[in-house]
């Protein structure tokens, strides 16, 4: 369980991600997923390479997966990232979306 003082902690390393872009390098699909994450099974995890070349792993969210490719462009956006449990604190973290290039 995260405490509110970890979620808070947690920020910092938010806010490095959070809105940068980059390509997917490898992705797996998870179908069997922990209690937290069951709801949202099956789900895409992705290894990202950002633009400072730096990588980072992360669930793919909002697309289409017939279109599901590497080299595809994305973008760290906040999401809630598992249920809400009894202490009523809403849970975010950075999930990554395709950017549309049109």
């Amino acid at each position: 369980m995260l405490s509110p003082v970890k979620i808070w902690r947690r920020q910092k390393e938010i806010r490095k991600i959070l809105g940068k872009e980059g390509i997917i390098i490898s992705w797996t699909k998870i179908y069997v997923a922990t209690d937290e994450f069951k709801k949202q099974a099956p789900y895409f995890i992705v290894l990202i390479e950002l633009e400072d070349k730096k990588r980072v792993i992360g669930q793919l969210v909002d697309f289409d997966k017939e279109k599901l490719n590497f080299g595809l462009k994305v973008k760290a956006v906040l999401r809630r990232i598992k249920e809400i449990k009894e202490e009523d604190i809403i849970p975010y973290g950075v999930k990554f979306k395709l950017v549309d290039e049109n």
